[in-house]
């Protein structure tokens, strides 16, 4: 009987070592991957609503830390049900994206931009106080209503009421969203 052949004497070891770093690599870049996808919005460029949660969590430990201010800003779109009526959601959906960037080229580098869900987004403001808060959100929806959104030629207005919270020593970010929702809706009901 003939012995089998070992390949081990055939391994180059710096070889098999380059490649075993390439694969982990590659499964780096993977796991970093779907971290990304698991706080991001899957049609916008914004933060998804878990992604923005923690981000209010982080963001309300540090003010506790570090006796900093923050505003949270809460948008719900006005008529948008309209530009899925009347265009279809091919157009909502370039909409919601539209809104996205233009809130997220809005914002410094420190804030965070997320889609709650449907038309509704949140964008919190770190070492900001309400009333820059609330001066945000007048820019913000001028440059909403003024940038003005087009689909296939079709200008179509986009609108939006927003409500401001303030981080007043909150501990739970689900209760300043709904504190900053429930704004929204005082506003929206108010026009």
């Amino acid at each position: 009987m003939t012995p089998a052949p070992t390949d081990v004497a055939e391994i180059d070891p710096q070889a098999e070592i380059a490649r075993l770093r390439a694969e982990l690599d590659a499964w780096k870049a993977r796991a970093e991957a779907a971290e990304a996808a698991a706080d991001h919005d899957v049609l916008t460029p914004a933060l998804n609503r878990r992604g923005f949660v923690d981000a209010l969590n982080r963001a309300m430990a540090y003010c506790q830390r570090h006796g900093v201010a923050a505003a949270l800003l809460y948008l719900d779109l006005d008529g948008f049900k309209g530009v899925n009526d009347r265009l279809g959601h091919a157009a909502g959906d370039a909409a919601l994206v539209h809104v996205a960037r233009l809130l997220m080229s809005n914002v410094r580098e420190s804030d965070a931009v997320g889609r709650l869900g449907g038309d509704e987004f949140a964008l919190l403001m770190l070492n900001a106080g309400v009333e820059e808060g609330r001066a945000k959100a007048r820019q913000l929806k001028s440059a909403l209503e003024g940038d003005g959104f087009v689909w296939d030629g079709q200008p179509t207005g986009l609108g939006g009421s927003f409500g401001v919270r303030g981080w007043d020593g909150h501990s739970d970010a689900e209760a300043w969203l709904a504190e900053a929702d429930a704004a929204m809706w005082v506003r929206k009901r108010g026009r």
